[in-house]
């Protein structure tokens, strides 16, 4: 124990000596919710449209009023057509509707009335959102016309009930998942570096040179910056809770458990990483590559992973952010789900312990191999 406190009190030191990894640990988690927050949006947008309307009937002068009322779009009514289209290829609308001249007429008679709809697939996103739009205010200024004693009544009359996140507020999904996106970048970033640094600055070999063993080294790696990394979350957790006043419904208990075995486990990869290594340069150039883009890519919070690949869902299968993200976002959202808990727990505490053990077994002892 005396030498373990005493490499302990070293990394201590050489942490508040070192100014990187205060700002890993602080700064950048900072940096990473101010760009979550102001910087990302999965809210709905508005959408500059351009419309040519060639039926003058009342009715469809109340559906092109329409669609300027709405807080959604910013409508744009021309009747040339080749001006829309510049502007179109320009970007400067992101859609058009086109309302034929027999619109009306064929409402009247009961048969299918059909509007064009033309919109800028070089954004995918914006495009859905527009063909929502347009949809949404078509069917509720049918439904308050005249014609609408022509359209068959609806057997389904929907009535939504949002049960978590009732504000539709994107944000409340997004801090949370910053969090675990960032804690897997510090947990890695923060140990990729501390092995790779001893043998470059050549304390390693004055390390063994005295009597410690390899547990003593390995434990003495972790210990500093296990604290390091749960001082950071917790200030991730204020900036999110205190700060940003996201709504927080689960366990702060549960969620320290779960974080800590989930740092544990980057910090595992960090460590693997930089004692195989022994270089920093090619330490962190690895832990940004195997750390942060996988997290950001393939955990689900950025992408469905029912809507990815079949060979990339098995391989989100060992990635520790993709249990890690699961849970926190049901600890902030609906609150403690047991299920979710004891499965993400269980599989932490099972890869930080192989983890471990492969730092563990890879720590050199010798400054040569023969």
């Amino acid at each position: 124990m005396r030498i373990l406190r005493a490499l302990v009190k070293k990394e201590i030191l050489q942490i508040v000596r070192d100014p990187s990894s205060i700002i890993i640990s602080f700064v950048l988690p900072l940096i990473s919710i101010l760009i979550y927050m102001y910087g990302i949006n999965l809210d709905f947008v508005t959408v500059n449209i351009g419309i040519k309307n060639d039926d003058n009937s009342p009715e469809i002068t109340r559906l092109v009023n329409s669609f300027s009322c709405s807080k959604y779009i910013n409508s744009e009514v021309s009747d040339n057509m080749d001006y829309l289209t510049e502007k179109l290829i320009r970007s400067k609308i992101k859609g058009m509707v086109i309302i034929p001249n027999d619109f009306s007429n064929r409402l009247e008679q009961k048969q299918s009335a059909d509007l064009m709809v033309i919109t800028d697939g070089s954004e995918v996103n914006t495009a859905n959102y527009l063909q929502n739009y347009i949809l949404q205010i078509s069917n509720q200024w049918l439904a308050a016309s005249k014609y609408a004693q022509f359209v068959s009544p609806q057997i389904v009359n929907p009535q939504v009930r949002i049960w978590y996140n009732q504000d539709s507020n994107g944000y409340y999904f997004i801090l949370p998942g910053s969090i675990a996106i960032t804690m897997t970048l510090i947990g890695i970033l923060l140990t990729a570096l501390v092995v790779a640094r001893e043998w470059e600055r050549g304390t390693m070999e004055s390390l063994l040179s005295s009597n410690v063993t390899r547990f003593h080294i390995v434990l003495g790696k972790y210990i500093p910056y296990f604290i390091l990394g749960m001082l950071s979350m917790i200030f991730n957790l204020i900036l999110c809770i205190g700060v940003f006043r996201v709504p927080f419904h689960g366990s702060y208990i549960v969620l320290t458990l779960v974080s800590a075995l989930f740092l544990f486990t980057s910090m595992g990869i960090g460590l693997l990483i930089s004692t195989v290594l022994k270089n920093q340069f090619f330490a962190s150039q690895i832990a940004v590559g195997i750390g942060f883009l996988p997290a950001l890519l393939l955990s689900g919070f950025v992408f469905p992973i029912s809507s990815m690949p079949e060979i990339l869902q098995y391989i989100t299968r060992i990635l520790p952010p993709r249990y890690f993200i699961t849970f926190i976002e049901s600890e902030f959202m609906a609150g403690t789900v047991l299920s979710i808990a004891i499965k993400s727990s269980v599989f932490l505490l099972i890869l930080g312990g192989l983890l471990f053990g492969a730092v563990y077994r890879n720590t050199d002892m010798r400054l040569s191999h023969d």
